[in-house]
């Protein structure tokens, strides 16, 4: 008989918990995968990344057909009408697609799911619903969960966090947006596309923290020109809900007159905080860190052998793709191959018109290391993106002024969030700017403006 029922349970079916337990599979260990919902694919594809894509591209669509953007290419349409019904069906049609096929994989690969939420016995047994399962090696994938605002009791109707915001039956008159970070802009902007007033509330001075300085004003600036109310250094006191109305009170952060805003739909899109509720990580010794995060090491092991964690409960980005990457590398490192992320290569997009996206350092981080050099290039002077009327953001190439290995890339374009993998494919490969700069690029292509970017870090871009 033998030891254990699996040689590897991962703890959660996300996009790092269900690629770590296929990988583990692969690699020829008897493989078991943990999940509570009724689906697989975790926040990510049921209320996250994929749903999110989904109304962004509808309303992006809506948009060009209903308010004459077409009208310059000699496409004219009129009597544009908003179906959102056919919208959300549309958006549920692609997860469930997307999920379905997660199943089918877990199916081809002889990974066993085990239905239900994970509670841990020993640092060896799990109960699992209502059966008990032991395990050589386990992964906590448990994901992340919406960060609560103190006081505000989301209801998912009047007030909703970013699942609730998903999922709206009619498009709000007034949507406030309680947080400017990724998820806020990304909502926000769908349904300001749809036809809401939207207003987003941020308590630092500028949007998107933790993004480059001068990509955070452009997009603060072009969020602005397209519509939407930004309150920066501005802070929520409270949220209070009469019927299908809601009435936000903010002050400014630094303290002084306060003011209420009136609302038929409030976000509450704070942030995110590590799900390790209900997993009774004390029975197995796992220790967790001053933010609520389970500690590891480079190789994602926690401080209990055999315990190992991966993706949003553990420290780093929150992002589905570094959680993807962490779990074929516990799966490598579980089999005693050798699993590596390099963390410092974590590209970051928002999916907004235009995407914002960024890899590696911001100039105000890069400088705090050394001197640097920065190349900027506008697409006002790329001639793909001028000849299809798409000429917002620039590119911006971050190097280091001694060696020239690019540091950083940032990029506002409405094809941002592609072309930055070919800046983090050059960082993972050391490149210097000028690697870049002498690499051909198809023409036309907005992927020019970051060759231009490079050859405008040494002060020679031949466009402008």
């Amino acid at each position: 008989m033998a030891e254990y029922d699996y040689d590897v349970l991962v703890i959660g079916a996300g996009p790092g918990g269900y690629v770590a337990a296929i990988r583990a599979a692969q690699l020829g260990l008897k493989t078991a995968c943990a999940e509570a919902r009724e689906t697989l694919g975790g926040t990510c594809l049921n209320v996250g990344c994929i749903p999110s894509k989904a109304l962004l591209h509808a309303s992006e669509l809506f948009e060009e057909a209903s308010h004459g953007a077409l009208a310059k290419f000699g496409v004219e349409i009129d009597g544009a009408r908003l179906n959102l019904d056919q919208m959300h069906a549309e958006k549920a049609k692609a997860v469930g697609e997307l999920t379905g096929g997660i199943e089918y994989l877990f199916k081809k690969n002889k990974v066993t799911w085990l239905k239900g939420k994970a509670a841990f016995q020993d640092l060896s047994t799990v109960k699992v619903g209502d059966q008990t399962v032991t395990a050589r090696d386990i992964v906590i994938a448990t994901g992340s969960v919406v960060t609560p605002l103190p006081g505000v009791e989301i209801d998912q109707k009047v007030v909703v966090d970013s699942t609730g915001a998903l999922a709206l039956p009619k498009v709000p008159e007034h949507l406030v947006v309680i947080g400017g970070g990724v998820i806020g802009l990304e909502l926000g902007s769908v349904w300001r596309r749809l036809g809401a007033k939207v207003t987003v509330v941020e308590y630092l001075d500028q949007i998107l923290p933790g993004f480059d300085g001068e990509v955070r004003k452009e997009s603060a600036k072009l969020f602005k020109k397209q519509g939407m109310e930004l309150k920066t250094s501005t802070k929520v006191t409270g949220v209070t809900v009469e019927g299908d109305r809601a009435t936000v009170s903010v002050e400014p952060a630094a303290g002084g007159a306060a003011e209420t805003l009136s609302a038929d739909a409030v976000l509450v899109a704070i942030g995110r905080k590590p799900n390790t509720d209900g997993l009774n990580l004390e029975a197995a010794g796992v220790k967790l860190n001053g933010r609520g995060q389970v500690e590891i090491d480079h190789d994602f092991a926690t401080n209990v052998d055999g315990v190992w964690a991966i993706g949003d409960v553990a420290p780093g980005l929150m992002l589905a793709h570094k959680a993807e990457d962490e779990g074929v590398a516990v799966a490598e490192n579980i089999a005693g191959q050798t699993g590596i992320v390099n963390h410092d290569v974590i590209p970051s997009v928002v999916y907004t018109m235009p995407e914002i996206a960024g890899v590696g350092l911001s100039e105000e981080a890069a400088k705090e290391r050394g001197e640097v050099k920065v190349g900027k290039f506008p697409f006002m002077a790329n001639s793909r993106a001028k000849t299809n009327r798409d000429t917002d953001g620039f590119v911006k190439v971050i190097a280091d002024a001694k060696t020239d290995r690019v540091l950083g890339v940032w990029i506002i374009s409405s094809l941002a969030g592609t072309m930055i993998a070919q800046a983090a494919q050059a960082m993972e490969f050391g490149a210097t700017s000028e690697d870049i700069a002498y690499t051909c690029h198809a023409h036309p292509t907005h992927a020019e403006a970051l060759k231009e970017a490079a050859m405008a870090v040494q002060g020679k871009p031949i466009h402008i």
